[in-house]
C-alpha cells in the first residue's frame, strides 16, 4: 500500500459515444469496494460527465463539451486526482467485447495483445473499436498504469465443440470463424451469485436472459455456459435495440447483389433495424411501451417471440430448464416484457406471479411453480474489477496491491 493512500482498481467500459466507469477500493485484506460509478455519454454532442457514489446518490452532474474519447478519459483522470486525491491508481481493467480464438481468460494488455486484438474488429465492428481506443489512449496519458483487457467472449470457451463449431470446412482462413457467444462478463457475474439467490438449486440447468439494448439468452449447467443465442459475432441471435439478429446469411448475399456496399448493408443489420427498424419509432423498449402503435406492438411481440423461441431451444440443450434469469435494462426494469416471456414458457411448468413481477420482486413465479423465474441486476463492472484484481496480483506477486 502506497503511504497515506487507499489503492484503487478503475473499471473502463468505452462505447462508441460513451465511456462508463466505476472506482473500487482495494482494502485491506484484498476485497473490492465499490466507491462511485459514473459515465460520460453523448461524446462528440452535447455531452454530460455524471458520477454517483456506491449507493446510487449522484454526486456530480454537468453538462460538458467533450469533443473525442481522449477528452473523456483527460476528464475522468482530472476529476479522480481532484476529488478522489485519497485514491492510488494501481491498474485499469477494460471490457473488451472479443477476445477471438486466443484469449479465454483476462489478460495483461501489451503491444502484442493490442495488435491481435485491433484484427478481430471486423467480428465486432461497433464495439471492438471504442474497447480499444480506451486503452490506447489511456497508454498515452499513463504509459506506466497497468492495464487488462476482460474479454465477453471468454465465459463461453468451454462450451461443446458442436457448439463452437459452424458447418463450414477447416481452412487456415477460417480459423477465426466460431460461434463465440457474447455478454460473458454479464454472464459470469449472474453465475457468481446464483447461490445467494438459489442455493443449492444454483447448479441445475438454468437459462438467463440478459435483455438490454443488445441481448442474447446463455444456457448454464453446474454454472458453465452450455449452448447461447450470439454467435460470431453481437449481430446474431434474438432481435435487438437495432440489431437484426440471427437472418438467414443470403439475405446479406442478396443485398450486395441488388447493389448494397458492405458499409450500407452494415448500417442496416447493425443500425437501422431490431425495435427501431420494425416499430420506425424508437429503439428504447420504454419508450414502445409507454406510446405503443400497431408497429410498436409487432416490434414488441416480434423481440418476446423470438426470446421465448430461443428460451425452447435453449431449454432442449438443457434437457429441460429449472430456472429462468431476467437481467439487464429490459430485464431487470421491463415488468411487461419478463409477463409476456413468462406466459410463452408456461408450457415448461413456468407460473407467473403477476403482482411479484409488477412489484419487480426477485422472484416472480408462485410457489407451485415447476420452474422459477427471477429478476437479478448483473454487475459487470465488479467482474471487470475482480479480473483485473487478479492478473496485476499475478504479473506482480511480490509486491501484492
Amino acid at each position: 500500500m502506497c503511504s497515506g493512500h487507499t489503492n484503487a482498481l478503475l473499471t473502463i467500459n468505452s462505447g462508441s459515444s460513451s465511456l462508463k466507469f466505476s472506482l473500487f477500493a482495494v482494502t485491506e485484506t484484498g476485497c473490492l469496494q465499490l466507491l462511485y460509478r459514473g459515465q460520460l455519454t453523448a461524446i462528440g454532442g452535447n455531452s454530460q460527465f455524471q458520477v454517483s457514489d456506491a449507493n446510487g446518490d449522484v454526486l456530480q452532474k454537468q453538462s460538458t463539451g467533450i469533443s473525442n474519447h481522449e477528452q473523456a478519459l483527460q476528464i475522468l483522470l482530472e476529476w479522480l486526482s481532484k476529488e478522489a486525491d485519497w485514491l492510488q491508481l494501481v491498474a485499469v481493467g477494460h471490457r473488451v467485447v472479443h477476445g477471438g480464438s486466443r484469449f479465454h481468460t483476462p489478460t495483461a494488455v501489451t503491444q502484442e495483445v493490442l495488435d491481435y486484438l485491433q484484427t478481430l474488429i471486423p467480428l465486432a465492428p461497433n464495439h471492438q473499436p471504442p474497447n480499444l481506443l480506451g486503452i490506447s489512449i489511456l497508454q498515452r496519458l499513463q504509459p506506466s498504469l497497468p492495464q487488462v483487457a476482460c474479454f465477453d467472449t471468454a465465459f463461453h470457451h468451454n462450451r461443446p465443440e458442436v457448439e463452437q463449431r459452424f458447418a463450414l470446412p477447416s481452412h487456415p482462413d477460417l480459423k477465426e470463424v466460431r460461434r463465440y457467444g457474447f455478454h460473458g462478463l454479464s454472464y459470469q457475474y449472474i453465475a457468481s451469485v446464483l447461490p445467494d439467490y438459489l442455493g443449492t438449486e444454483a447448479d441445475g440447468k438454468i437459462i438467463v436472459a440478459h435483455l438490454g439494448h443488445g441481448a442474447s439468452l446463455c444456457a448454464m449447467c453446474e454454472r458453465h455456459s452450455v449452448a447461447t443465442t450470439m454467435t460470431l459475432t453481437p449481430l446474431d441471435g434474438i432481435p435487438m435495440g437495432t440489431r437484426c439478429g440471427a437472418i438467414d446469411p443470403a439475405v446479406v448475399l442478396y443485398l450486395l447483389q441488388q447493389g448494397m456496399t458492405p458499409d450500407t448493408v452494415s448500417e442496416l443489420l447493425y443500425f437501422q433495424s431490431g425495435l427501431l427498424g420494425l416499430s420506425g419509432v424508437s429503439d428504447d423498449m420504454t419508450e414502445l411501451l409507454a406510446h405503443p402503435s400497431t408497429q410498436s406492438q409487432f416490434a414488441i411481440d416480434l423481440f418476446v417471440h423470438h426470446t421465448v423461441r430461443a428460451i425452447g431451444s435453449l431449454a432442449a440443450v438443457l434437457g429441460g430448464v429449472d430456472v429462468l434469469v431476467f437481467t439487464a435494462g429490459i430485464g431487470e426494469h421491463a415488468a411487461p416484457i419478463r409477463a409476456a416471456i413468462c406466459k410463452g414458457c408456461e408450457w415448461l411448468g413456468l407460473e407467473l406471479d403477476e403482482n411479484a413481477n409488477h412489484l419487480g420482486r426477485p422472484c416472480i413465479t408462485q410457489d407451485k411453480s415447476l420452474v422459477q423465474a427471477w429478476v437479478i441486476a448483473t454487475d459487470e463492472e465488479r467482474v471487470i474489477a475482480k479480473q483485473t484484481f487478479a492478473v496485476v496480483n499475478s504479473e506482480n506477486s511480490k509486491q501484492r496491491i
